[in-house]
């Protein structure tokens, strides 16, 4: 007895189900499917002296940004504008839309005390650079041991 082979299709159902768990695991991850907003990603470098934290902040107005620090921990908050470009108009067709906007906090804890009244902050084409002094206590003191 010879057994024919026949081609198998999913069914439509199991398709359907099938597209609808992928778009809803892509957008899981997703931040602003929780509206959460963006945080910018940052570097902390500690140094004898000093700790210095970059953060990348393209599009956001350092005038309209809050930096404090309470408690050792360094709090960054500020937004990040959506332009107002009426997408309809000009003609223009998007295809793809994913740059983030809205409100972020990013805090930060610090690896040592710090001199609050020197922190200077500055920024340079959309890096937020923070130099943050160390208080004397919290300088690495480099000890010597003598030999008898």
């Amino acid at each position: 007895m010879k057994k024919e082979l026949r081609r198998w299709e999913r069914e439509p159902l199991f398709t359907t189900l099938h597209d609808d768990m992928n778009r809803m695991l892509e957008g899981f991850w997703d931040t602003k499917s929780f509206g959460k907003g963006w945080n910018p990603d940052v570097d902390i470098a500690e140094t004898d002296n000093e700790i210095v934290v970059k953060a990348e902040i393209p599009g956001v107005d350092p005038k309209e940004m809050d930096i404090s620090i309470v408690d050792d921990k360094l709090s960054i908050k500020g937004e990040k504008k959506e332009e107002k470009e009426d997408k309809e108009d000009k003609g223009k067709s998007y295809h793809r839309v994913e740059r983030s906007y809205g409100s972020f906090t990013r805090t930060i804890a610090l690896p040592a005390h710090v001199k609050t009244d020197e922190i200077v902050a500055k920024n340079h084409h959309g890096v937020l650079e923070i130099t943050l002094p160390k208080m004397e206590e919290a300088k690495t003191k480099k000890i010597t041991v003598k030999t008898a």
